[in-house]
């Protein structure tokens, strides 16, 4: 095939899809994203209030909570833009740069996603494994020191993929696999050697999902250790209770994030809206059940939340 008309910059420009093979379902695909997004941002917006107004939340786990909402707004934010556009008015072209910002921004919040996931399970393992240090292991400095931390971390970890990608050539034809921007489906299109690209997504992912889901893992055993040893029945499973949301967290970012790497791998003669259906599951459904899990089974959120005539909607 030739190659992509480049803009006036020099730089080539992309076109996004919608669900390849299910064009006719473009509208309801629409709808159903445009209904996700209300959910993720209205409830998500609304934990942050909650938080904020109620003095008794102004706890370490809540804060840790407020940056989990804080980012999965972002990650909605990230691809609105263009799911919506594609979607519904059905326009796919995307200039490079702004392509470079969104595969910024959405891989920024996925890897701060993972941190924020680790810093509250470590939250949970003082809490639960040495309960008389917890208010001098988090104070409100280390919070926000911990909360500085991830941050530049995924900011640094993101940072170098837009001018890797930059300063390759691109001349296939730029057809994204999605309605957004993302660093494995734009690495398969450049014609120059991408073996530092790959090598650094690579470390990335590794240094960031692999070894998060491992010290995630290692801080449950130790907090299930600590539980088992505790003699009351009810007093075990009271004390697991305390940590049904976080692992509900974990399991919807991490489940999909798995299930888009099989399809990645073994997958590659599945019809190619599988692939897009998986990677909008990953991005869309997260933002919208972590802040129903905490609404639910958090005892403190649960009861402002059925205070406020917000709450008599839900």
């Amino acid at each position: 095939m030739g190659a992509e008309p480049h803009n006036n910059s020099g730089l080539p420009s992309f076109t996004l899809i919608g669900l390849p093979g299910l064009e006719t379902s473009q509208h309801w695909m629409f709808l159903l994203l445009g209904a996700l997004y209300v959910v993720a941002i209205a409830g998500n917006a609304l934990i942050l209030l909650i938080i904020k107004e109620e003095q008794s939340l102004h706890q370490p786990m809540y804060y840790f909570l407020s940056l989990l909402s804080v980012n999965d707004l972002g990650v909605s934010f990230s691809t609105l833009p263009t799911v919506m556009v594609t979607f519904c008015f059905h326009l796919r072209d995307i200039s490079f740069n702004p392509c470079m910002a969104q595969m910024f921004f959405i891989h920024l919040f996925s890897f701060l996603e993972s941190e924020v996931l680790l810093v509250m399970s470590f939250d949970r393992y003082v809490a639960i494994c040495n309960p008389l240090r917890y208010a001098t292991v988090l104070t409100d400095t280390r919070v926000v020191q911990m909360g500085m931390t991830v941050f530049i971390r995924s900011f640094c970890m993101v940072l170098p993929l837009p001018f890797l990608l930059k300063r390759l050539s691109f001349c296939k034809t730029n057809v994204l696999s999605h309605s957004y921007c993302l660093h494995p489906d734009l690495i398969r299109l450049p014609c120059g050697d991408i073996t530092i690209n790959n090598i650094f997504g690579l470390f990335i992912v590794i240094s960031t999902f692999g070894l998060d889901s491992a010290l995630i893992l290692l801080s449950y055993v130790l907090i299930l250790h600590s539980v088992l040893a505790i003699a009351s029945r009810e007093e075990r499973l009271k004390t697991l209770n305390t940590c049904v949301s976080h692992l509900c967290a974990v399991l919807i970012f991490y489940v999909p994030m798995v299930g888009v790497s099989m399809v990645a791998l073994y997958g590659r003669h599945a019809p190619q809206y599988i692939h897009t259906l998986l990677s909008l599951i990953y991005l869309f459904v997260p933002p919208m059940l972590n802040p129903i899990i905490y609404s639910i089974k958090t005892k403190e959120i649960h009861q402002r939340l059925c205070k406020t005539p917000l709450g008599t909607k839900f």
